[in-house]
């Protein structure tokens, strides 16, 4: 799995940072998450392959989080897209995009499908072979969702040894991966943990875009290997975080800790900080395995 960080903080500009935009590669898979200004150039900036980019995943309707996406779909027509490409947001999402479209005469020449997000419980949104991915509801000034993405459970291993003990022939050796026990000529009946090992544990990444501090989302991110929580402020500031409904880094810190999570990667940072080194040494004391995202940053768990 790994992490690639395009933009990573609030929404005042700056010359030198880019608000939010973040590429998860899973499975084969390049999802795009939240679309800030600036995403089209920050993608190629780093040579991420935009082109594989098929689903696209939009927390809330503040510019910060997707005033980059008309860009990036006329970009796409520009470049002679012709696949599909699936939009996930809030409902009136459809509505400001393709508005933007139809006054610039410029219908893209690939389906463009919008999946509008209404519901205020989770629900999933994408499924395939490989991967399935769940909405987390979130408590902003308007209606936003982050995202739980989750690697499905791979084939077992085979234990070659076993196999070759047993003289199992190769044409088993699927059914085997798959969790059965194989009967052998003699009328033994073989189990299946005899004959495989367990398969790597998947991966799994929860996205908790702008949000006030909010407990209730602990039970949901039991069991998460890695989480990223907006930190907007530092503690000083935590009157700006409650009126704003954002979060601070001891906040973001204290759910990672209570959920039980591996890792928490602390992003959305106000512009009025010019040290982000500081959000870890909030948030370490409470919960050790913090990362910092940063603009062009890539993370590989």
């Amino acid at each position: 799995m790994k992490l690639h960080i395009l933009g990573c903080y609030a929404a005042t500009p700056r010359t030198l940072t880019h608000p939010t935009a973040q590429v998860l590669e899973l499975k084969n898979h390049l999802f795009l998450i939240d679309c800030g200004e600036g995403t089209q150039v920050q993608l190629r900036k780093y040579k991420v392959k935009f082109s594989r980019i098929s689903h696209i995943f939009i927390s809330h309707l503040h510019g910060d989080h997707f005033f980059g996406l008309p860009g990036l779909i006329s970009t796409f027509r520009l470049l002679g897209r012709d696949k599909e490409l699936h939009i996930y947001g809030p409902k009136g999402i459809k509505e400001a995009i393709t508005l933007m479209l139809k006054l610039g005469n410029s219908w893209t020449n690939y389906p463009l499908i919008f999946h509008e997000l209404t519901r205020d419980s989770s629900e999933r949104i994408f499924e395939d072979e490989q991967v399935y991915v769940e909405t987390l509801p979130l408590d902003h000034r308007i209606y936003t969702n982050g995202f739980l993405f989750y690697e499905k459970t791979g084939q077992r291993k085979l234990n070659v040894e076993a196999v070759e003990k047993h003289g199992i022939d190769k044409a088993y050796f699927r059914k085997i991966k798959s969790g059965e026990d194989i009967l052998l000529d003699s009328g033994q009946l073989i189990p299946n943990s005899e004959l495989t090992y367990d398969p790597p544990r998947p991966w799994n990444y929860a996205y908790c875009s702008d949000t006030a501090y909010t407990p209730a989302l602990i039970p949901s991110l039991k069991g998460v290997r890695v989480l990223y929580h907006e930190a907007t402020f530092l503690e000083k500031e935590a009157h700006l975080a409650e009126t704003t409904k954002h979060s601070t880094a001891k906040q973001a810190a204290r759910i990672a800790r209570d959920a039980g999570v591996e890792a928490l990667v602390l992003g959305h940072y106000s512009t009025r900080y010019q040290e982000i080194s500081r959000f870890a040494e909030e948030a370490r004391p409470i919960f050790p395995e913090v990362l910092l995202a940063d603009d062009g940053k890539q993370f590989e768990f």
